[in-house]
């Protein structure tokens, strides 16, 4: 068992660096919706291309699930709470294959 704590672990630090993804296209999405920064400019295109490309998936399953809501999209909530309990879990795993 303890030969898959750092897989487990390398798991863990992957749910981490996607949950700053979700954050910085949640930002990013204000950023560009208030005018704050533009789309025109190449490297925001790039920036914003590959945040939607890592994020978007995720978000429609669950928006077919939990739509849109008055105009606010929900749907990053319930990625982050996921992300935060699957965190949570793996956690709790790796105590318990310390232990073992």
């Amino acid at each position: 068992m303890a030969l898959l704590v750092p897989i487990v672990q390398l798991f863990q630090i992957i749910l981490g660096m996607y949950w700053y993804v979700v954050i910085a296209a949640v930002i990013m999405s204000w950023l560009v919706s208030f005018g704050v920064i533009n789309t025109q400019n190449r490297i925001v295109y790039i920036i914003g291309s590959a945040l939607t490309q890592l994020t978007e998936p995720v978000f429609r399953k669950i928006r077919r699930y939990i739509p849109i809501m008055g105009g606010i999209d929900l749907s990053p909530i319930v990625l982050m709470l996921g992300l935060w309990l699957a965190q949570t879990y793996v956690s709790i795993l790796i105590v318990w294959m310390i232990a073992q």
